[in-house]
């Protein structure tokens, strides 16, 4: 009920208030969200390969909807490469996962201009699970990739080595034959990473101005309850 005077109790006022987000933190949280959108021109990962043979290198870059080489004729070199050991060709209309990254990606950024429209903690907390959510199945599915890439060779390869398999690594350098391969996140998984670093910054300060609005909640009735007895003894 609404006390005389039609003003509703202070705290009620506070209990409320605590549902929504500071502005900062709702602005803060629309930029990150829009960051994402950087993710459709950058590269995510990025594989470079070194031998003696290949003095200058070659790479591949991972985008958000295909592959291509670090050169013009990367691909190209590394799929010839490939068919002589066994391993697959690399071809980016034959992965379905390129084709649904724009989708995700477009929904995670729906989602957080949602979180930083709407102010709701509850809101941030689910978008920063999904967020991670979405990390770790995409790495869990470049790994499963790799996996496949680099143990599923053909058995009629010009060239066997027995024992052997060509999975590239998921992060950090590692020895294949005479190549060095290197796998590292590119500037588009650099700044994903960035972007779930700051939702979960936001989302540990909210958690702890709710845990102080808690606190402090009960004690504003209490202090006004006294100031009206002392009013009453005056």
């Amino acid at each position: 009920m609404t006390p005389a005077g039609g003003r509703e109790p202070r705290f009620l006022l506070v209990l409320a208030a605590e549902v929504l987000m500071r502005r900062s933190s709702r602005v803060v949280l629309a930029i990150a969200a829009l960051m994402l959108g950087a993710l459709y021109v950058l590269p995510l990962w990025r594989i470079d390969l070194t031998a003696p043979q290949y003095p200058e290198g070659l790479g591949l870059r991972i985008l958000l909807d295909g592959i291509i080489g670090r050169s013009p004729n990367d691909l190209q070199n590394i799929n010839n490469l490939n068919h002589y050991i066994g391993m697959q060709r690399i071809e980016p209309d034959a992965i379905p996962e390129l084709r649904f990254m724009p989708w995700i990606v477009a929904g995670l950024i729906a989602l957080g201009l949602a979180v930083a429209a709407s102010g709701r903690r509850a809101m941030l907390y689910a978008w920063l699970g999904v967020l991670a959510l979405a990390a770790t199945a995409g790495l869990a599915d470049f790994w499963r990739w790799g996996y496949d890439y680099g143990h599923n060779l053909d058995p009629s390869a010009a060239i066997k080595v027995s024992g052997m398999s060509y999975q590239p690594p998921l992060i950090g350098p590692k020895t294949l034959l005479n190549f060095r391969a290197e796998s590292w996140p590119d500037l588009g998984g650099l700044l994903a990473l960035a972007v779930v670093a700051t939702v979960a910054a936001v989302a540990v300060i909210e958690i702890r101005r709710t845990r102080r609005q808690r606190s402090g909640a009960p004690a504003e009735p209490r202090l006004a309850s006294r100031a009206r007895s002392r009013e009453l003894v005056a």
